[in-house]
């Protein structure tokens, strides 16, 4: 829904950041299937034909709504068949599943097979608890998938079965200092790095907003041969919510900025790869930016993929938050690397 009047989205939408506290689903069927409607998004910046932003091509997207009570909230999200078959983590503690449609002309088209679980403990029972389970980031590699947890801070690995998700099978060191990781602002964006690449294919970890002395975000890598600490130059006023890692070795950063004055915002930025190093400051240049004029929302997740064609493809999803006043979105561009 695009409400009229700036000023009036401006300010509901600070209320719903401000004030969004969606409830956890009661324990019930451990798998919920939704149908999904999906209203088709042709234009990027409202009310214009253009579809280059920069180096990035708007391919198309998708505004998603559904009548099943717990779909939204969807904080991040990878591919497990490329361009189609997903999974993701919900930041209210569930599990989603589904299938991404595309017409003739390549474009998004809807959504189909959807359907959630909610995350359980050890026992098998839901865990009602959301400060448990809030689940922000998601990397996906050999049947598992890596999560990063805000509030109750902390990275687990847990095998996937979309008909039966279970407890997690193991607890992941962090290396940041527990002590840094701010409350609410913990790792939001967890990556497999390129598997040729120096860190073998090793998971990175990028908290939201959790800042050094410098003002620099906190960040990790945690697997492979060269473990340790680094930060990301913080820019402005701007969080991370996701990334994953291009082909060529760059970290592709998702960031938020949202204040009263002006709204939400979005941003795109390409770390560069060599200076994801431990004891590093990793840095590197805004690919797009976009604000309230754009079909954006409160954009949360991201994941590459390459496309049959070769095109290399950056997908987006956004987190309602489960209000009135925001939108579950899907977005699809090409990265153009010339």
């Amino acid at each position: 829904m695009i409400l009229s009047g700036r000023c009036a989205r401006r300010t509901l939408f600070a209320c719903v950041l401000a004030c969004a506290s969606p409830a956890i689903a009661a324990p019930g069927t451990p798998v919920e299937t939704a149908e999904i409607s999906a209203r088709p998004i042709g234009q990027f910046h409202i009310g214009r034909d253009e579809t280059r932003f920069g180096p990035l091509e708007f391919v198309g997207g998708l505004e998603m709504t559904s009548p099943a009570r717990d779909f939204g909230a969807l904080s991040a999200f990878r591919f497990l068949k490329p361009g189609s078959d997903f999974i993701g983590v919900a930041d209210t503690g569930f599990w989603f599943f589904g299938t991404i449609t595309h017409d003739a002309d390549r474009r998004p088209s809807g959504v189909s097979n959807f359907r959630m679980q909610q995350m359980v403990d050890a026992s098998g029972r839901p865990i009602d608890r959301k400060w448990e389970v809030d689940a922000e980031g998601l990397a996906v590699r050999d049947g598992i998938a890596t999560v990063g947890f805000e509030r109750d801070q902390r990275v687990a690995q847990f095998k996937i079965d979309p008909d039966n998700m279970k407890a997690p099978v193991r607890q992941l060191d962090y290396q940041v200092p527990a002590e840094e990781l701010r409350q609410n602002r913990g790792f939001e964006t967890v990556t497999h790095a390129n598997a040729y690449g120096q860190h073998a294919g090793g998971l990175i970890v990028v908290s939201e907003r959790s800042l050094d002395e410098a003002g620099n975000v906190y960040a990790a890598i945690i697997e492979g041969p060269h473990k340790g600490v680094f930060t990301v130059r913080r820019d402005g006023d701007f969080d991370v919510t996701d990334g994953a890692f291009l082909p060529d070795g760059d970290l592709l950063l998702l960031e938020r900025s949202f204040s009263i004055a002006r709204g939400v915002k979005m941003r795109l930025r390409r770390i560069y790869g060599e200076s994801v190093e431990k004891g590093a400051v990793a840095d590197g240049p805004v690919l797009m930016e976009a604000d309230m004029g754009y079909q954006i929302d409160n954009m949360e997740g991201l994941d590459v993929w390459t496309r049959d064609d070769g095109a290399l493809m950056v997908s987006l999803i956004s987190d309602d938050n489960h209000s009135i006043l925001q939108r579950n979105l899907y977005l699809e561009f090409i990265l153009h690397q010339d």
